[in-house]
């Protein structure tokens, strides 16, 4: 299955309008297919949305994908993205599936495994990709090799060049298993993920990782990928932490740090996405979400900007449209064993809030938002 022109975004909302279209966003929503949980979406040059998600007992499910193409409303029928049933685990909102889009319209997919595909003690960090016919997915593979402890969610990034990054936090075999010796791993492909070599450290330097937060991994259109995750050293320093590697993985910088001082796991999960020039980076701390404008090469990071007011807010979601504005959207509300209410934000081109806002109950347990972007300037929520 190819699509001409297409690109690796890895966004969580989408944007919907006719070419020309020049009027304020629109925002609109949609539910999720089938009673599904844990959105995950991208767009491709067509137009077309692809999404994934997940159904059945949250220790043990299954990961499903449906598309709906440009100006159709209803999705196609689902295919089932796992070949081993109950293979993916939905438990802690934050260990769902993730979805990349890759060179001529390949779709790649990771999840952390569930105990029923375990291969490693804390479970597999499995990767599958869709075939040449764009009728199946390839049966997944477990691509830990020298690491173990898998736990909060992996990640999953490719760009137009044929490069697929497999991102995780986990320990080395043989080092102990503590948060301040978990250290984030990149297994790296350059053939469209028909094979990866084995994992290596992504992070220049000791930090730790929050065992059970989970990160989000972005390549853009330059080849420039980007790591977010959150940090554990000395079990307290537990900020928020982009990564950019300027040489597709072998090698990382940290070019920001959002601190946090807290002696607990928050469970959180983190958001990035491309928009013309900029990265797009957005996480929680301290029950608020933020956002940040991030150039291409990593060097210069924006000032952290949050929506007016405050909750319990949790798995922030980013999207950017070709007009500048900038889409957040959160949860509110949602715990272990807890759902709760969706919320969002527009921001204007100097990333000040806007009137468009709004709020919606509705968010199952277990789950968050989610969406892509399309040409035009209008967004889409699916949750």
């Amino acid at each position: 299955m190819t699509f001409p022109g297409c690109s690796a975004i890895a966004l969580s909302l989408v944007l919907a309008a006719p070419a020309g279209f020049s009027q304020a966003a629109r925002i609109t929503m949609s539910r999720l297919p089938n009673g599904g949980i844990q959105p995950q979406a991208v767009v491709d040059a067509e137009q077309t949305v692809h999404l994934i998600y997940f159904q059945g007992d949250a220790k043990g499910g299954d990961i499903f994908y449906v598309r709906r193409p440009s100006g159709q409303e209803a999705f196609t029928e689902a295919l089932r993205v796992n070949s081993q049933p109950g293979s993916s685990i939905a438990v802690g909102t934050i260990r769902g599936a993730q979805l990349a889009l890759g060179r001529n319209g390949r779709l790649h997919v990771a999840w952390n495994g569930s105990k029923s595909a375990e291969a490693h003690p804390g479970a597999p960090m499995l990767y599958a990709r869709l075939n040449d016919k764009g009728d199946a997915f390839e049966p997944e593979r477990d691509l830990m090799t020298r690491t173990l402890h898998l736990d909060g969610g992996g990640s999953v990034a490719a760009d137009n060049k044929g490069n697929v990054y497999v991102v995780w936090h986990a320990a080395e075999t043989g080092k102990a298993e503590g948060e301040g010796n978990r250290e984030v791993f990149v297994a790296r492909s350059q053939d469209d993920g028909k094979t990866f070599a084995r994992e290596t450290v992504g992070t220049p330097k000791p930090t730790g990782a929050c065992g059970c937060c989970g990160l989000r991994a972005f390549a853009d259109s330059p080849g420039n990928l980007f790591v977010l995750y959150r940090t554990a050293t000395l079990m307290t320093n537990r900020d928020e932490a982009l990564l950019v590697s300027r040489n597709h993985g072998a090698s990382f910088e940290i070019v920001n740090r959002h601190p946090w001082n807290v002696a607990a796991c928050p469970m959180s999960s983190a958001s990035l996405s491309g928009t013309g020039e900029f990265t797009l980076a957005a996480w929680e701390t301290a029950g608020q979400v933020y956002f940040s404008r991030v150039t291409a090469n990593g060097s210069q990071v924006s000032k952290p900007i949050a929506p007016p007011g405050t909750a319990s807010r949790k798995h922030p979601v980013v999207v950017g449209n070709d007009r500048g504005e900038v889409l957040l959207v959160w949860t509110e509300g949602t715990g272990w064993q807890r759902g709760g209410s969706l919320a969002w934000q527009l921001f204007d081109t100097n990333g000040e809030p806007t009137n468009e806002k709004g709020r919606a109950d509705g968010i199952p347990t277990w789950s968050f938002a989610s969406a892509a972007a399309r040409a035009g300037g209008d967004f889409l929520i699916i949750y």
